[in-house]
């Protein structure tokens, strides 16, 4: 679940749905279809594992600018918890929540930690089964379930459902619509984060872009701040507190909206 983004074309972790796309090389070319949940899935049970399960780790060896993104990421959580903490830890332990694209745990552990109980999901089993050992280590699996699902296959009811850096696996067209599904299983908030396309993010992304390297294996997709709080509306929710996250390499708008 990480910073939805490493703009400078780092991939990131977590993995949504979205069905093939198909994409023109150039005028003349037949199409080229993209498969990005596909193409997510792989790489974060394979070597995207290996190396955001580093990132994840407090202790795993990590250069730079992962450093940069680890610290990011830990930004991001700290905020959702800290609103956590303003509201109280009874809320926290009466009501279910769902942690969608849940990574290796960094936001479903610590809020199992603080009471909740917590049914969290990731579209690698590689990361839903390292988030389930984190969380056996620490006593929490009575509050804590680990499983391995795409968005579009979860359902149920949960008073809170987070996604975070999920979105920037989601093209613009069909950001609506994982937006609408969470809010369908979603009875009182949603928080979400994405990565804010804004003209200097856009350019930071053109820039990475041409020093192509191993680590470019997912598309990186930015969403305006309106259209996502546009679906928000659509699905019944409206903004309630925000926060922005921004280090040297990693950019996320987080958005908690409750229920109309």
């Amino acid at each position: 679940q990480l910073a939805a983004s490493s703009i400078l074309g780092l991939t990131v972790p977590h993995a949504p749905h979205a069905p093939p796309r198909c994409l023109a090389a150039s005028r003349a070319a037949s199409p080229v279809c993209v498969d990005d949940k596909s193409e997510v899935e792989e790489y974060f049970n394979n070597e995207g594992f290996n190396r955001w399960n580093r990132i994840y780790s407090e202790d795993g060896e990590v250069n730079a600018v992962q450093l940069d993104i680890r610290t990011g990421h830990g930004q991001t959580v700290d905020k959702i918890l800290k609103w956590v903490d303003s509201d109280g830890r009874e809320s926290l332990s009466d009501g279910t929540w769902c942690d969608a694209g849940c990574g290796v745990g960094s936001l479903a552990i610590p809020l199992a930690q603080r009471g909740a109980t917590v049914v969290a999901s990731d579209i690698a089993g590689a990361m839903a089964s390292e988030a389930e050992r984190r969380a056996a280590d620490l006593g929490l699996s009575e509050r804590a379930s680990f499983s391995t699902s795409d968005l579009e296959s979860l359902s149920g009811e949960y008073d809170t459902v987070s996604c975070i850096d999920v979105m920037i696996h989601y093209p613009p067209e069909k950001m609506a619509g994982m937006v609408g599904h969470l809010g369908g299983i979603a009875k009182e908030r949603l928080i979400l984060s994405f990565a804010p396309d804004t003209w200097y993010y856009r350019a930071l992304k053109r820039f990475g872009e041409l020093f192509p390297g191993p680590s470019k294996t997912t598309r990186a997709y930015l969403h305006t701040e309106e259209a996502v709080l546009k679906a928000l509306s659509e699905a019944g929710f409206a903004p309630s507190r925000t926060e922005m996250t921004g280090t040297n390499f990693y950019f996320s708008r987080l958005i908690e909206a409750v229920r109309q």
